[in-house]
């Protein structure tokens, strides 16, 4: 990704010699600074010329001496210039994400944002969750934009956890996850909690492979959801009656779409903010379903699962953070202050998401998407580089 620089413009000063000289004035002996007399067309007169230079020996060397300070203290602003606007110049980021395409806009941003600081930003590297969060603890990749807390917890502490990532502030807030069937079913056969599943006779009702178990579109391998969905269909006694179809979750949700667009049952599992929920809208097409009681894996087994209103899909609501590698953040304060301060909401993620599934999803498009939402919030975006900048002065 090609980088932008802030320019730093040099200093240029100038001394003024008295017209003493019938010839040329001065002559230059730095690009800011004039001395001495440039010889004249005819050979001056010797003992004219060694008189000046002996009666103005000593003011040569002082105006040389203070073109030399001149020239440092140029420098020296400049310099000083490049470091305020520039603190990460110099200083290389490996941006990682995963095999999800949608979560390129929100990577992209923070990568904007960290070359207007000067860093430079390598090109997006891809790795799932739990090989991201092993490679930030190592120092083999620099920041992930989409570390979900506390869905990939058991990641975040078996890669090192807060000694080895930084993660503060949130990202994106209120993120939402479960289990969702069709509206007309759920209406039609009082389905409201994923456990009535366990009634054969409900559960073929979501057969599309003609087994009799309920065909559930679940979880790709990695991302740490689907160790939550294995873990409760056995803690709901749902292995029997439900069948997890795993695999590219982009492939296996546009088919079980292309499904209730013909009228099928469907149940489906999916997150927000994702651009799902723009085309099958809860309480219109779709409705969530809740599970029997909480019930999480790992270090999360007694976690509560329900919302402050009582109602429990099984998941933790969660927030979207940037995790980064530690010793990064604290040899790059400004780095480390704008992964904490920067927001970006669920809408707007969900808004260029549905334009990405929509055909607007080439690299082009997810660059283009990104510079319209920066022009559009243009004062937050540079609050947030003079904030940063500040941590690092």
């Amino acid at each position: 990704m090609e980088q932008r620089r802030s320019p730093a413009g040099e200093s240029r000063e100038s001394l003024n010699l008295p017209n003493q000289f019938s010839c040329s004035e001065a002559y230059w002996i730095s690009p800011h600074v004039m001395t001495g007399r440039a010889p004249c067309r005819g050979r001056p007169e010797t003992n004219h010329w060694e008189n000046y230079d002996m009666q103005h020996s000593s003011h040569g060397k002082t105006l040389r001496r203070l073109a030399a300070s001149v020239g440092l203290a140029a420098l020296v602003v400049s310099g000083a210039a490049v470091a305020q606007e520039q603190p990460g110049d110099g200083v290389t980021v490996i941006p990682l994400k995963s095999s999800i395409a949608e979560e390129t806009f929100q990577t992209l941003l923070v990568m904007k944002a960290l070359e207007e600081l000067g860093y430079d930003v390598q090109d997006i590297k891809e790795l799932e969750y739990a090989a991201a969060h092993v490679a930030i603890a190592n120092g083999d990749g620099t920041f992930l934009a989409d570390h979900w807390d506390p869905l990939h917890t058991d990641f975040f502490e078996e890669a090192g956890g807060k000694g080895k990532i930084y993660r503060e502030g949130v990202y994106s807030p209120g993120a939402l996850q479960g289990y969702l069937i069709d509206k007309k079913t759920a209406d039609e056969h009082g389905i409201t909690n994923l456990g009535q599943l366990k009634d054969p006779e409900i559960a073929k009702l979501f057969d599309n492979d003609g087994d009799g178990k309920a065909d559930l579109t679940g979880c790709t391998p990695g991302w740490g959801c689907e160790q939550v969905i294995e873990h409760q269909l056995d803690a709901f006694e749902l292995r029997d009656t439900v069948t997890h179809n795993q695999g590219s979750y982009s492939a296996i949700i546009a088919d079980t779409i292309t499904r209730y667009k013909n009228g099928e049952p469907i149940l489906y599992y999916t997150w927000t903010p994702y651009w799902v929920s723009g085309v099958l809208v809860p309480g219109k097409d779709v409705t969530w379903i809740e599970v029997p009681f909480s019930s999480l894996p790992g270090e999360r087994t007694d976690v509560d699962t329900a919302l402050a209103d009582g109602t429990n899909y099984g998941f933790q609501a969660n927030d979207q953070r940037i995790a980064a590698n530690r010793e990064f953040a604290e040899a790059n304060p400004a780095a480390a202050k704008l992964f904490e301060i920067m927001e970006i909401s669920a809408n707007d993620i969900s808004a260029q998401n549905l334009l990405m599934r929509d055909g607007q999803d080439g690299e082009a498009d997810i660059e283009r998407h990104a510079d319209a939402w920066i022009a559009g919030h243009k004062d937050q975006w540079n609050a947030w580089l003079e904030e940063a900048r500040a941590a690092a002065n």
